[in-house]
């Protein structure tokens, strides 16, 4: 995880919520892991099943704007969960898609056991 490479985007309304967006970022921004917002969760989700990235995590995101690039991700390889470990459907709106090899340890640091 040290040497990983996220990009994540925040919602337009910052969710008031114990561990929330921007305290998610603070914690990996604070291990000096990398996180980039580029501003689309597709191209975001697709930079992570090319390995441009590792993971990619997201609080709120629409049908619309994951829907695609959850299934590119699964398709090369890639983990994709909702926070809670459990199958990702575009339905919801929390994602973590990763590589596969950081799942776990994302896991923890978005539901803030870690």
């Amino acid at each position: 995880m040290a040497n990983s490479c996220l990009v994540t985007g925040f919602p337009y309304t910052y969710l008031d919520m114990p561990n929330g967006p921007l305290q998610v970022f603070e914690k990996l921004v604070r291990r000096g892991i990398a996180v980039r917002r580029l501003g689309s969760a597709a191209i975001d989700l697709c930079w992570v099943a090319a390995g441009r990235f590792d993971g990619f995590y997201e609080h709120n995101l629409h049908v619309w704007d994951s829907a695609a690039g959850f299934l590119i991700v699964k398709e090369a390889g890639g983990k994709v969960t909702d926070f809670s470990g459990k199958d990702y459907s575009p339905y919801q709106p929390q994602i973590l898609a990763t590589n596969g090899k950081i799942h776990d340890e994302m896991l923890k640091i978005v539901n803030g056991k870690n």
